[in-house]
This record gives C-alpha cells, structure tokens and sequence, in this order.
C-alpha cells in the first residue's frame, strides 16, 4: 500500500514538472550537488555497481535493498569559500514495505552582511537549501531492479523562501556472473509549491541520466561510462558573446568553430569517464574525468586540471571511510568525506560469534 502511494506522487511530480517549466536554467541546482566521496570521486555522475556503500542509495534508488539493511551513512563536503554541505543517510529493510532510505542534506552558505543601496550596513542574513529524501528499492528479479525517490526541498535566502517537491525514477540491470551493469535513471521531476517571489515559477533541474560499468573477469579493474543531459543536444555556448572566440586579425570579426567540431565537443561533454580499483575487499581507488565541467571550467590562457577527480575507500569490518576530491577551477577543489557502518551485519557477525562459542562450550 505504501509503496502504491510512493509511486502515485512520484506520478504526479512528472505531470507537474511537464506544467510549470518556464525558461531559465531551472530552480534548486543543489539538488544536483554530489555529497558521497565514491560519486564525487567518479565525476558526480550515476552508479550502477551495486557495491557495499550505502552513500550512493539515494543517486541511484534502484541500488536499494536488504544488502543495507541498517546502515548509516554521514557525509560532509568542505565546498567553495564559507560554505559547507553535509548528510545524513539510514537505510531499512522491512519484512512486508521493502527496502527504503532516508536521507536529511543541508547546504549552508555561511552569514552575509545586508546593506541598502547607498552601502549602509542593516543587520546580517544566513542562506541555506535542505533537502529530506525517502527512497524506495526493489529487486524484481536477479538481474533486474527498481526504486524511486520522493523529495522534499525547502530553501532560504534572507525574506526569500521556497518549498517544493521533487521525485527520482530508476532502473538497474546488473549481471553479477558477467560483472556488468546497466542504470538508468530520471532525475528531478517535480514543481515549486511555494516560489521566491509570487507566481515566478521555475523548474527542477530535471535530468536523465545512463550509466554503464565493466569490471574485468581477470584484473581488479572496474570501468564506469555516466551520460547526463540525455533530453538536450546543445551542452555549450557558442555565440558573439562567448569570451574565448577567437577574432580574426584581418576582419575583426570572430572566429565560429566548426559544425563537426561543435558536435564532437557536445557528444563527449554528455560523458563521464572512471575507472576504479580495487586491490581488495578491504581498499579502493578510484578517479575520473568530466569533460562538460572541464569545458565550463576552461581557462585558454592557462592549463589547469578542472573536471578530474579521483579519490578513495577503506571497508574494514563493515565500517567504511570514503574520501575524495573533485577540480572545478584553480584552488576549487572541494573535498568530500564520509563514514558509513552497517550496524545489520555487525549485528550478524557478533551473533555468529556467540553461536560459535556456545557451539565450542558445549564440546568441551
């Protein structure tokens, strides 16, 4: 029955994301920041492998199942100037509901000095976005999985508030004897309730994103590809007002790119490439390159290394420490940490223990 009611919103969010979209880039982009280190340290894009860590739940819904049955995940981002994000994620399995996590993000921009027009100081104001999350996940079959997120958004800016809700939609087929997988996920949908400003209404960074990821049979290697921006073509500006044209010396005027070299540039700026490895159970690395963020980061004038990222995690006794780091611009790199537990197989292990030496007591 819940999960009818889950499904019924979510149906719901789609039609009104469709009603109230007008121009602009959309409303709420925080919904598009990535807290988990693995995520961060992939590029930011979606995750198909269903590894052992409940920080990715909420990305992909589909992922979700007893496997995290309860774990608990805390994240923290040190992001750019004064600003800090941070979440906190439980994941429970129910023998009747299924399998859901719930998921609390804040996004604080620190305190501001308010002013008039001539420059005199008022007093101060705080900003801040916050995001309540419950996803729902279900395996249909062995290779086949669904979930679906419903959100809650609330953000305040000084007098300006706004409220909203917002849904995730996701499909994973994951082959475990082929190490292969496959996610695709609809991203965003939903509709401001209450806006910033009377009858303004934006819309949701809506997106759809696929994903795929290749581990080698003999090597402990795994590839993942992430596609964002599927609905749309055009990913970069190309116009008179774009400041890295180049200008003819002779005619003044500026110098367009090629067709072709306009379109191979939007292809690849729809990819995310990674690569991950995992030495043992126990430890991991893994790094990435996003070619849109690179592109939106470019300085011609000077090389930097915007749209890499890369990163670790350490997985001892279902206790894991993720770690990463993310290049936006020259000193923007935000570092991403989180620690999650799963206390269901602490639980199992600890009563295993105990029926082991009962079972040895009892010989003796």
């Amino acid at each position: 029955m819940k999960q009818k009611i889950i499904v019924t919103i979510i149906l719901i969010l789609a039609f009104l994301s469709g009603k109230s979209q007008i121009g602009g880039t959309g409303v709420y982009p925080f919904l598009d920041f990535t807290y988990s280190a693995r995520i961060s340290g992939l590029g930011g894009g979606l995750i198909v492998t269903p590894i052992d860590d409940p920080s990715i739940l909420t990305y992909n819904p589909s992922l979700i199942s007893d496997q995290f049955h309860q774990s608990f995940s805390a994240h923290f981002v040190d992001h750019f100037s004064n600003s800090a994000h941070g979440s906190a994620l439980y994941s429970h399995t129910f023998k009747k509901a299924g399998s859901y996590a719930m998921e609390m993000r804040f996004i604080g921009y620190g305190t501001f000095e308010q002013t008039d027009d001539a420059g005199n100081i008022l007093g101060t104001f705080s900003a801040g976005d916050y995001v309540a999350t419950l996803g729902w996940g279900r395996k249909l079959s062995p290779l086949f999985s669904i979930g679906a997120n419903l959100k809650i958004i609330y953000s305040a800016y000084a007098e300006y508030h706004s409220f909203g809700l917002g849904a995730d939609l996701a499909g994973t087929y994951y082959n475990s004897d082929k190490l292969f997988g496959l996610s695709l996920l609809l991203k965003n949908m939903g509709s401001q309730i209450t806006t910033y400003t009377p009858g303004n209404y934006e819309r949701l960074p809506f997106d759809i994103q696929l994903a795929l990821s290749k581990r080698l049979k003999y090597l402990p290697v795994c590839f993942h590809v992430s596609l964002h921006s599927l609905y749309k073509w055009e990913m970069g500006y190309v116009g008179k007002n774009d400041p890295f044209l180049s200008i003819d010396a002779i005619t003044g005027e500026a110098k367009y790119p090629s067709a072709f070299e306009q379109g191979v540039k939007n292809f690849f700026r729809h990819f995310i490439f990674g690569v991950e490895i995992l030495p043992s159970p126990y430890f991991s690395l893994f790094a990435s390159f996003n070619y849109h963020r690179s592109q939106e980061m470019l300085i011609p004038a000077r090389r930097t290394v915007a749209g890499l990222s890369y990163g670790f995690a350490l997985n001892i006794k279902s206790i894991q420490l993720g770690f990463a780091r993310s290049h936006y611009a020259i000193g923007a790199a935000p570092i991403y940490i989180n620690l999650a537990i799963n206390f269901g197989k602490i639980r199992e292990a600890t009563q295993q223990k105990k029926s082991l030496k009962r079972v040895k007591n009892f010989n003796e």
